[in-house]
């Protein structure tokens, strides 16, 4: 109970309150907005939270985070362009509901949906982080080694069509990792005797240049773009009372929603996907899925919305991140030596109880605020995409040079920006260059460390978790490659078949 009230006290704090406040309201506005999405708001704030307390910070981008995709549910629904790639799956069953003048019905079930998901998955979060928690202090540097290494698999195989590009970048970004000085010894790697490299490359230069300026840029070169106008009139509460007649959907949605959002790099799309796919098969109606089906909409919303609480599991209970968000917020416990994982929850209980109410409070806070404010939400998002882009270049760069007041990290995130848009244009995978940059560095430090008690190989898998995790990793590449080869035995099959039937034709 003294724990509890501890928290309480934290949470009760003004600054806490403002940024959880601009935080929530701010990332349903953000999550509005075509073209923009969390992950470029919270590139943009990362500098400017490593100044506040931890809680403030953290509380300000779990609260852009965890509200994003509510937002990217509106223009979703109204006029078909999600807000945020991940309201995608949203815009096949809101928008022909639209259409057929049931706009409202439709945003007050993808209010209600994501709000029953963001609540199961904090209480996911509450129930099984410490029960994670009490397993790590068994996690040794050859267990969380091979975890970090887990997760590097599972997010280049989790693009799939795009494994090798994926695993590239990720390699790309563990390279990026290793520049400067190495830990041990503190001999330089890759410097090339130049001054600026001596203390690496900085991991939030490289966020707001693949995130944010690439972005930015994307929005300059492509043509300006206003979101169309729209208006709601009906009751927004009656969502509420409807998502029961779907609470099967609900539950079992969000509870993939939490899975999908536990394992590193698996995210938002594989849980709406596995949700709708679930949804349509057990429907009485499934004709109905892709042309305004209630059900569908369900499914999308409450999945996607249970992933950011789930996401938070692994990163407080063990210290990996399973995405880029999760990543970035990594760095701002680092920054103000906060080191999550068993000592977090054995020393700082009440810390981790205060973010567990604060995810819990935005839910509700950005519910209410949708409710009452969605046709002023509406007007405020009518802003064209080039003035949008200039501004996010402009604070990007605000946040690159305060920093470390320097020219250079400007430079390098111009560099990575550019880059970033090439990815873009090329339909290619951003978020591995960061996870290799974040797991590379854990995993470098834990290998050195578990290298100095391991004699032969057998002795690196010779603990229950070690073994186990090897395990995994052994039994996730084996079923890929038997993917691999399964689907490249029937391309040749097909390939063999047309060729067959364009002989016949031609004789």
């Amino acid at each position: 109970m003294e724990t509890v009230l501890s928290s309480l006290t934290i949470l009760s704090q003004w600054q806490v309150l403002v940024a959880l406040l601009l935080g929530s309201i701010g990332g349903v506005i953000i999550g509005a907005l075509p073209g923009v999405g969390a992950a470029v708001a919270i590139a943009i704030l990362l500098p400017a939270t490593f100044a506040f307390e931890p809680i403030v910070g953290l509380t300000l981008m779990l609260g852009v985070y965890g509200s994003s995709m509510y937002g990217g549910a509106i223009p979703a629904i109204l006029i078909n362009t999600p807000g945020t790639a991940v309201n995608a799956l949203t815009t096949y069953d809101g928008y022909p509901m639209t259409k057929r003048g049931e706009g409202h019905r439709a945003l007050s079930l993808a209010y209600s949906a994501s709000f029953f998901g963001g609540i199961f998955s904090v209480l996911c979060l509450i129930l099984l982080s410490p029960l994670l928690a009490m397993i790590a202090p068994h996690f040794g540097s050859r267990e969380i080694f091979l975890a970090a290494l887990l997760g590097i698999i599972l997010v280049v195989l989790a693009h799939r069509g795009q494994v090798f590009a994926a695993g590239m970048l990720a390699s790309f970004g563990i390279f990026l990792s290793t520049i400067g000085l190495e830990p041990v010894k503190y001999t330089k790697r890759f410097t090339f005797d130049m001054t600026w490299l001596t203390s690496g490359i900085n991991l939030i230069v490289v966020v707001l240049g693949l995130f944010a300026i690439s972005q930015a840029l994307l929005l300059l070169v492509d043509k300006d773009h206003k979101p169309g106008k729209a208006h709601v009139d009906g009751n927004l509460f009656s969502g509420l009372s409807e998502l029961f007649r779907f609470k099967r959907i609900a539950s079992v949605s969000s509870s993939l929603g939490v899975l999908m959002g536990m394992i590193p790099g698996v995210g938002e799309f594989t849980a709406q996907f596995l949700s709708y796919t679930y949804a349509q098969k057990t429907s009485k109606k499934p004709d109905d899925f892709g042309n305004g089906s209630p059900e569908g909409l369900v499914a999308s919303e409450a999945a996607n919305n249970a992933v950011p609480g789930a996401a938070m599991i692994p990163l407080l209970a063990l210290g990996i991140p399973g995405e880029a968000l999760t990543a970035m917020m990594l760095s701002v416990f680092y920054v103000h030596n906060v080191i999550p994982g068993p000592q977090l929850f054995q020393g700082q209980l009440d810390f981790v109880i205060a973010i567990y109410i604060a995810l819990i409070l935005l839910n509700v806070i950005v519910l209410a605020f949708l409710l009452s404010s969605t046709n002023l939400l509406l007007k405020i998002i009518q802003i064209p995409t080039r003035f949008l882009g200039v501004m996010i270049l402009t604070l990007s760069f605000v946040g690159v040079y305060s920093l470390r007041n320097s020219i250079t990290d400007c430079a390098v995130a111009s560099a990575f920006g550019v880059f970033g848009l090439i990815l873009k244009r090329l339909n290619l995978p951003i978020v591995p260059i960061i996870l290799g940059m974040v797991l590379g560095g854990i995993m470098e430090v834990k290998l050195r460390s578990a290298m100095a008690r391991v004699k032969s190989p057998l002795d690196f898998v010779d603990r229950p978790i070690a073994a186990v995790l090897f395990a995994m990793i052994l039994l996730i590449l084996i079923l890929h490659v038997r993917t691999v080869i399964r689907e490249h035995k029937l391309r040749r099959e097909q390939e063999t078949s047309r060729n067959s039937e364009a002989s016949t034709q031609q004789g």
